[in-house]
């Protein structure tokens, strides 16, 4: 029997061996194919994933994203529950649904550290100079150091840059949060001070020139001789005679300013703050939104240079409103607000090379949605119907019923009939609660207070009283006339937005907003100020500082 054997190492026949040669080929090739793409993907997602983790400080770095225009903006006094409230009146006045935000939810960062200096709770000239200087400084001081000495501001810096610049508010232009990036102070209120940095070439200030080129807001007064009816000046100083301003003081020069070529331009629409928003005269006064609209348009217009601007605006009037505990004063400032965020984010959608950061330097009047101080266990509820039927500022309301109360002594005083002129006032003022405060079950108590007045008694005094009687309607609180120490909300949009996420020190804002101008602060302080001495002072007094002499309810007098 002949036995066949199969030998595996006998040679294959030609084609056989040409195709398993080419099949290891291939076999060998996509093999190394199939390696050096898995590769190629690792290296692409790892560099996505560090690009992703790092590429902010990389942008920052290398500068790829520096905003060319920066708007800075300040709701003063606007604390956390303030946002609250005004987003939950927001919702009822315009009749939407629960879940509509605010213009400035939508660009929520993070938040700021108010601490100053010396003290855990801040004022407005320590809060303002930590974002103007970039550093914390005593309460009081505005643009100093610790050490009282001038801190260049980041306006300055923009000005330095060739920058134009600009600061819109409806308080006095020399009031703490404009003052502090316009000039340099030991005590905010020395205001008659602050107003000369405006005019270095009537003040002779060495080494210094005009910093501003567009100011809108209030506080004629602080530029004008005392000689003059609306003057609280204490010297007879005329800051506009020589100006280099264009002057404006009304609303119609205000529509009508051109947009080009009018810098330097300085609109100051009333002698003290502008009014709050529940109690302006749109015939008269401009609103915050249409000053920030002015200024934009004449800023953006007016940068021949190519060099961009640097813009504050602060809604001045929302910390005011609850230092006298208010709430339909501070609503409606806070809907002022969110109107002025609207108008400044549709010109960073148009014009995107843009950058704006909206802070509060601190909390006002530690505001609580929720005042049920009954011994039964509380209904969790606030009513904002209550605010919006609030026609008049309490400090408005309070004048009003003030002149009614010296009208009724003065007719009696001419010898009319007592009863008759009583009952008369006494029905004046219930109808004039009902119709200006909304309020239709004043108690007997609340109008003793408000028709018998003790000695003592000040217009503030009866302003808070009608103020405790909205807010108790509303079922909110206030524990302060003054500041807080919460943190507050820290918004931003545009161009860098993202260097702003997380908590920050309200420092570190004024420092990160210093890198972007690309400015050395430090420097410019060391130029500017190195020699420079504040006016001396006698027996350790302010001489620069004038009381207001007007009916508006001040706050912050420490006279």
């Amino acid at each position: 029997m002949k036995v066949t054997y199969t030998y595996s190492y006998l040679p294959l026949r030609n084609e056989e061996f040409n195709k398993e040669r080419r099949q290891r080929y291939l076999r060998r090739r996509y093999g190394l194919k199939r390696r050096n793409i898995r590769s190629l993907f690792t290296f692409v997602f790892t560099f996505l994933g560090l690009l992703f983790i790092f590429g902010d400080k990389l942008k920052e770095k290398f500068n790829f994203r520096k905003p060319k225009n920066i708007i800075f903006m300040v709701s003063d006094g606007f604390g956390p529950t303030s946002e609250t409230f005004g987003r939950t009146y927001y919702q009822y006045v315009n009749n939407y649904t629960y879940d509509q935000i605010t213009p400035l939810d939508k660009i929520l960062v993070g938040q700021s550290r108010t601490r100053s200096y010396d003290s855990l709770i801040t004022d407005s000239a320590a809060g303002a100079t930590a974002f103007s200087c970039g550093l914390k400084t005593f309460n009081y001081g505005i643009a100093v150091d610790p050490n009282s000495r001038p801190c260049a501001t980041l306006l300055e810096g923009a000005h330095d840059k060739g920058m134009l610049t600009g600061i819109v508010v409806t308080s006095r232009i020399t009031h703490a949060t404009p003052g502090a990036f316009l000039g340099h102070a030991v005590n905010r209120n020395e205001e008659d001070f602050i107003a000369t940095w405006l005019a270095p070439n009537i003040t002779s200030n060495p080494n210094y020139d005009r910093q501003v080129d567009l100011l809108f807001g209030g506080g004629l007064c602080h530029f004008i001789p005392s000689t003059e009816k609306d003057s609280c000046r204490k010297d007879n100083l005329n800051l506009l005679e020589k100006t280099e301003y264009t002057f404006i003081d009304n609303r119609f020069l205000f529509d009508n300013l051109n947009e080009t070529d009018v810098l330097p331009v300085m609109g100051l629409f009333t002698p003290d703050h502008m009014s709050f928003e529940i109690d302006r005269d749109p015939e008269k006064e401009p609103a915050l939104w249409e000053m920030a609209d002015k200024a934009l348009k004449i800023l953006s217009k007016s940068d021949k240079k190519k060099k961009g601007f640097f813009l504050l605006i602060e809604g001045s009037r929302i910390d005011m409103a609850a230092h006298g505990n208010d709430p339909a004063a501070h609503a409606n400032d806070i809907l002022a607000y969110y109107k002025t965020i609207e108008v400044v984010k549709k010109f960073v959608d148009e014009n995107p090379n843009t950058l704006v950061v909206s802070v509060s330097d601190h909390e006002t009047g530690g505001l609580a949605l929720g005042y049920q101080p009954n011994k039964v266990y509380p209904k969790y509820i606030w009513y904002p119907e209550v605010v919006a039927k609030v026609k008049k500022s309490t400090n408005k309301i309070a004048q009003d019923i003030e002149n009614l109360i010296n009208s009724n002594k003065n007719n009696r005083n001419n010898g009319e009939d007592d009863d008759g002129g009583n009952n008369e006032l006494y029905d004046q003022t219930v109808n004039m609660i009902s119709k200006i405060m909304g309020i239709n079950d004043v108690t007997e108590d609340e109008l003793k207070y408000i028709l018998e007045p003790k000695e003592e008694r000040k217009t503030q005094d009866l302003a808070n009283y009608l103020a405790k009687m909205v807010s108790h309607r509303a079922k909110i609180a206030w524990t302060t006339h003054g500041h807080s120490g919460a943190d507050v909300n820290l918004y931003a949009y545009g161009k860098n937005a993202k260097l702003f996420r997380g908590s920050k020190e309200n420092e570190d804002i004024g420092r990160i907003l210093e890198k972007l101008l690309e400015t050395d602060l430090k420097e410019l302080t060391e130029r500017h100020f190195s020699n420079y001495e504040f006016p001396k002072k006698e027996n350790n007094t302010i001489m620069f500082m004038s009381k207001p002499k007007f009916e508006e309810i001040h706050y912050h007098q420490n006279l």
